[in-house]
């Protein structure tokens, strides 16, 4: 139902020991699409099309996500779904690929997962484009997903019963979404197994000191500075509840001199709320 709005070549590339899914379509500069949870690739879809006409679009699903591996751990020491290792595969992949002078898109976990990228390669990154996300440390969390966090409860309901990633087809979009989009957003997450980064995500937002990727946030957010003079775009779809406008706010002073475009309608799946919009203000940013 939705390879209409997917139409592109798969690429796999092993990192690491773990094979990864992407989408590299176009040539010319690259930008380089990071999305967060419970998404894929196949969000960046209408971006992926319009943009490889001008650009080389490379969209990657982390491991465990779209259809990238999906390793099962072994023992709860297992660490391939943290954020450094989320990080250490992005990094790995970015010079597998040899790729220079990226302008980074990310939304939701994507921003840590980008910016701690750029922190530990910052001579392969030119601009960034942010959306929805963080890549700071915060103790705001919804009670929709803290309530995810509850031993068992939370994995019955996220692994076993998909709650999460149906729950956000309806709450993370202030408009309806097609049929296409609804069929596409979750097609990787069909079974237990495949639904495993999905709770892992969930469980590796670090809320205290003690958590095991406190430490790697930490350093993305202390990483940041550096990155105070390149070009930043802000797209933000200002109703969203979990990624709120206070985000928005501390990434508009962590980089004053961002281009700032806020969209008052849209919500957290700000590419299925304003796509349009997005795309035009990528294109202008991008032609700056």
């Amino acid at each position: 139902m939705f390879a209409d709005e997917y139409p592109f070549d798969s690429h796999w590339i092993e990192v690491g020991g773990r094979v990864l899914h992407y989408v590299d379509e176009g040539t010319g500069p690259v930008l380089l699409m990071v999305h967060g949870n419970p998404t894929w690739s196949f969000a960046w879809r209408r971006l992926i099309a319009d943009l490889s006409a001008d650009y080389r679009v490379i969209a990657i699903d982390h491991l465990g996500c779209g259809f990238s591996e999906k390793p099962q751990l072994r023992t709860s020491e297992d660490a391939v779904y943290t954020l450094d290792q989320h990080i250490s595969r992005l990094v790995s992949f970015i010079e597998c690929l040899d790729l220079q002078d990226i302008t980074l898109f990310a939304h939701d976990w994507g921003g840590a997962i980008g910016m701690g990228s750029a922190g530990r390669r910052p001579d392969r990154f030119r601009r960034f484009v942010l959306m929805n996300t963080a890549a700071f440390r915060s103790i705001r969390i919804p009670l929709r997903i803290a309530v995810c966090r509850v031993p068992l409860l939370g994995t019955l309901g996220m692994q076993g019963l998909n709650l999460f990633s149906l729950a956000a087809l309806h709450m993370a979009s202030e408009k309806p979404l097609s049929k296409a989009a609804r069929a596409g957003l979750i097609a990787p997450y069909n079974s237990w197994s495949n639904r495993i980064a999905v709770r892992e995500f969930v469980h590796d937002i670090p809320l205290h000191p003690g958590h095991r990727s406190y430490g790697t946030l930490e350093q993305v957010e202390q990483q940041l500075t550096q990155f105070q003079q390149h070009p930043v775009l802000l797209i933000w779809g200002m109703k969203d509840w979990c990624f709120t406008p206070a985000f928005y706010e501390e990434f508009c002073q962590r980089f004053p001199e961002a281009i700032r475009h806020p969209i008052a309608a849209a919500g957290h799946y700000v590419f299925e709320d304003a796509p349009d919009e997005l795309l035009s203000a990528s294109r202008r940013f991008l032609a700056d």
